[in-house]
């Protein structure tokens, strides 16, 4: 042992124990990233040896071994982890294990909670915050070393106010080194886990698996032996021989048996080199998808693979997969985000980087290596890193660009897209920098293409020369929204719908609102024009002097129910529909905002109270009740007349009906009359008007459902 007059002591000048309050309680919330810490200092290390024997090649003739070793004895209570990287003389051994300390507890807490801390504080190789990360487990610390350009020194400390630093000498019950540095942490009585070959293999793998450096792992072994008897043991295997010499006259050469021996051996834990380190050429197939499955924990294959690496401002190494199939639990907002890998230097830093990838691509998965980013802070830190803005923007890009190569593949394409087109959708509704990127990559079934979803360019490439505006109508389903009585003049005029059916398709038009120039018109909201000669304006203006009388008659009998009765341009067979404001809800849209279950019935009832009654003046009905309207305006039957066709158009159109038994009452008056019944029993059904509820009190009824 050293003698304690050879040992040096030093103040912090910090105290040290807010500063161990700091990082076991504000910088890291997994004990485990101490073991994560350390070797990420010892590649350091390594790699700051190896930069300066590219320039000097005799700096390694006193130790050409470049490896990380780690020794768990868990009767010693200790872990010791070695490198024979730079190592570090007295002078750094003062400087760089105090430097946290000596910066001073505020000035650190200041630089930790700036914008700059990543520039501040990359202390990585100096033992800077990552080396106190070792009191997560450890009570004390000490740290052998050995320089080139300096004696071997050893440096302690219990965590307290002092450090000790002590040259080594050859009475010292620590080794001798050629290089590098000899880390022994004594650890905590409930943190002996850490001396268990097990939970290091598991850290190990997990954490530190790319390290550029082979991570040797000291692990114990039995195996059997034979050994030569000895003693009594050799006298009675002669004795029995003896005996047995009749029976067995050949003489043994020797007399053995077999016992178990322990054996300490060295296993390299990291021996694979990473996929994304290698150039995308020289990787097979075979070892994407076994990498993926590896990184995924999917038993199938991944759809396709982006490889690629980014040089410049910033350099980072990344590989993205796409899957065949989405999960079940794609959109669960509980769900941890944990598709993309972050590593640093071959580091494994975080599965939830929330800010590395938008959420509309939670379903891509991958890796990202960063030569750039810091590894000493904390790792929550890292999201509000200018290098992880930089990094998320060029995996947009690659993703959209990996998309765009699938379109190759018309199966590939179908595939992803019944998989994933809700996160395109998603993508074009809350990405606006890459909107129009990505409304090229979405596919919607058409009137003329009912069974096969087509893009938006083919759409646009053939639509005929008159059409001006691109067409959409969204429902429940395909089948309803082809029967709808709103494309009856679009069919007439030839012009291709597209059928919306997935509620999203509601949140993507409003914010996708033109492509290549054309505008997204709903069929069933007003400001469809689809009058465009002067004729035929002129023809339609003198309809609505004709009809006038017959729709303000309409108006006065429904009311508030609607805002007004126009003469219509887009039915052509059906007597009426019902169509919304053209920046409010279409009837689509207020059937999935009521069927959430917390929505805001304020900005419901705002947003639903607007309805247009559209007639169409050609039809028998319309004709028969402007006649009717022109005899007898007073005439009952034409209010239940006009009551029934609100009704059915609310039914046509896509709404609900406020009040299911009066329009069923209705109908069976109808179905009378058609029978010729005439029984007292059944009594005319009340008009809808009568049995109003005020809006306050209907407001209040909402609330409650």
């Amino acid at each position: 042992m050293s003698s304690v007059k050879d040992s040096e002591q030093y103040n912090f000048s910090a105290e040290i124990n807010q500063l161990m309050g700091i990082i076991v309680n504000t910088l890291y919330s997994n004990k485990e990233v101490a073991i994560r810490e350390l070797i990420s200092n010892a590649s350091d290390a390594l790699d700051k040896i190896r930069y300066e024997s590219l320039t000097n090649p005799e700096i390694l003739t006193v130790e050409p071994k470049m490896e990380i070793s780690i020794i768990p004895d868990k009767e010693s209570k200790t872990l010791i982890i070695q490198d024979t990287g730079i190592g570090m003389t007295k002078e750094d051994m003062i400087k760089n294990l105090g430097t946290i300390a000596r910066s001073g507890t505020k000035s650190f807490m200041e630089c930790i909670t700036s914008s700059s801390a990543a520039s501040d504080f990359n202390l990585i190789g100096q033992f800077g915050v990552g080396f106190y990360s070792a009191y997560l487990i450890a009570d004390k610390v000490t740290v052998i070393s050995k320089h080139n350009n300096d004696d071997q020194y050893i440096w302690e400390s219990y965590a307290g106010g002092t450090f000790t630093v002590t040259k080594w000498n050859e009475d010292s019950c620590y080794p001798k080194l050629t290089r590098g540095t000899y880390l022994v942490l004594s650890l905590k009585e409930d943190q002996l886990e850490f001396a268990e070959e097990k939970k290091l293999r598991e850290i190990i793998k997990k954490h530190s698996e790319y390290i550029n450096f082979p991570i040797r792992l000291s692990v114990k072994k039995t195996k059997s032996v034979e050994v030569e008897l000895e003693g009594e043991e050799l006298e009675e295997a002669k004795r029995k021989e003896v005996d047995n010499k009749e029976e067995n006259e050949t003489e043994p050469k020797k007399y053995t048996k077999t016992i178990e021996e322990q054996t300490v051996e060295f296993e390299t834990i990291n021996s694979t080199k990473p996929i994304w380190m290698r150039k995308p050429e020289d990787v097979t197939e075979e070892e994407y998808a076994a990498f993926y499955k590896t990184l995924s924990n999917d038993w199938e294959k991944h759809l396709c693979v982006s490889h690629f690496s980014v040089e410049g401002q910033i350099e980072f190494k990344c590989v993205l997969f796409v899957p065949k199939r989405a999960p079940f639990d794609l959109f669960d907002t509980k769900k941890k985000r944990n598709n993309i890998k972050l590593y640093v230097r071959r580091v494994f830093i975080t599965d939830d980087a929330e800010e590395l990838i938008p959420e509309w691509l939670s379903f891509v998965k991958g890796i990202v290596d960063s030569e750039d980013l810091p590894l000493n802070i904390s790792r929550e830190s890292l999201q509000q890193n200018r290098i992880m803005k930089i990094i998320r923007k060029n995996i947009v890009k690659k993703c959209i660009e990996l998309f765009e190569k699938i379109t190759d593949s018309k199966e590939d394409y179908k595939i992803f897209f019944e998989q994933f087109g809700k996160n395109i959708k998603l993508g074009v509704h809350e990405d606006s920098n890459n909107r129009a990127k990505l409304a090229e990559l979405l596919r919607y079934s058409t009137t003329k293409s009912v069974n096969e979803e087509i893009s938006l360019r083919e759409y646009v490439d053939r639509a005929p020369e008159s059409q001006k505006a691109i067409y959409y109508i969204s429902g429940e389903n395909k089948q309803a929204l082809i029967n709808s009585p709103f494309l009856e003049r679009l069919n007439k005029k030839n012009y291709e719908v597209i059928l919306m059916t997935d509620p999203i398709d509601e949140y993507v038009v409003q914010q996708l609102t033109e492509y290549d120039g054309k505008k997204f018109v709903c069929c069933s909201k007003e400001g469809m024009n689809l009058v465009e000669d002067e004729e035929e304006k002129k023809k339609l203006q003198e309809l609505k002097d004709e009809f006038e009388p017959l729709t303000n008659v309409i108006k006065e009998i429904l009311h508030d129910k609607v805002e007004k009765v126009v003469i219509s341009e887009r039915v052509t067979n059906s007597p009426c529909v019902l169509v919304t404001s053209e920046y409010g809800w279409s009837a689509n849209m207020e059937r999935i905002m009521k069927a959430q279950a917390l929505r805001d019935t304020t900005m419901s009832s705002y947003m639903t109270a607007k309805k247009t009654l559209e007639i169409n003046v050609h039809h028998p009905v319309l004709k028969e009740l402007k006649v009717r309207v022109m005899n007898d305006k007073n005439d009952t039957t034409i209010k239940d007349l006009v009551w029934l066709l609100f009704e059915t158009a609310l039914l046509t159109s896509g709404f609900s009906l406020e009040n299911p038994a009066t329009f069923a009452s209705r109908i069976h008056k109808m179905i009378q009359f058609g029978l010729s019944i005439q029984d007292s029993e059944f009594q005319e059904p009340p008009h809808l008007e009568s049995i109003e509820i005020s809006q306050e009190s209907a407001a209040k009824m909402e609330e409650v459902d």
